[in-house]
């Protein structure tokens, strides 16, 4: 056992067990943090295996973004943060998901044991240098795009959220009924 197995065993246990407390946990915010601790875990595999360029990309758009999106639209709709009674599910629910979550993970494990075996794959994925130079030479527009589009919506959605509501506006009017 190498190096690399020790350290990826590690990241790879804490990446499981905080993407486990992520989907288990009931506080909203806590599953989101959770969220990103597994992502930036995920983020340490992809280190130790050796594509550093996938790594980065995972962290920045993952952890930098999407969870940040998550975090910002549960405080733009102002969704209940804390535990709530009518998301909770009855027992029999929780385990029928759990006996369908281990289904799906032994379907999986077949699918990939047989079709891998014991045989060492090697995967090329060419270098980094030509990936990022057909990043940012052809696609780049459509990346500029993009993020100005996201830009547009968080502005749109920021500019919704401090709209008066009816209740506001009749508070603010004076008129008591």
């Amino acid at each position: 056992m190498t190096t690399h197995d020790v350290f990826f065993t590690i990241i790879g246990f804490i990446c499981a067990s905080s993407a486990l407390l992520s989907v288990t946990t009931k506080q909203l915010v806590h599953a989101a943090l959770w969220l990103m601790v597994a992502l930036t875990a995920l983020s340490g595999c992809y280190l130790v295996l050796g594509a550093e360029l996938v790594a980065l990309v995972n962290l920045l758009i993952y952890v930098g973004a999407i969870v940040v999106l998550v975090l910002f639209a549960l405080m733009l709709t102002r969704a209940p943060i804390g535990r709530s009674h009518e998301h909770d599910t009855g027992l029999a629910q929780r385990a029928a998901s759990m006996v369908l979550c281990a289904a799906t993970t032994a379907l999986l494990a077949a699918v990939l044991i047989s079709g891998l075996g014991n045989d060492a794959v090697k995967v090329s994925a060419g270098s980094t240098h030509a990936l990022s130079v057909q990043i940012f030479s052809s696609w780049v527009w459509p990346f500029e795009l993009l993020s100005l589009l996201l830009v547009a919506a968080l502005v749109g959605a920021l500019a919704v959220s401090r709209m008066p509501t009816p209740a506001m506006r009749r508070d603010e009017s004076g008129d008591s009924e």
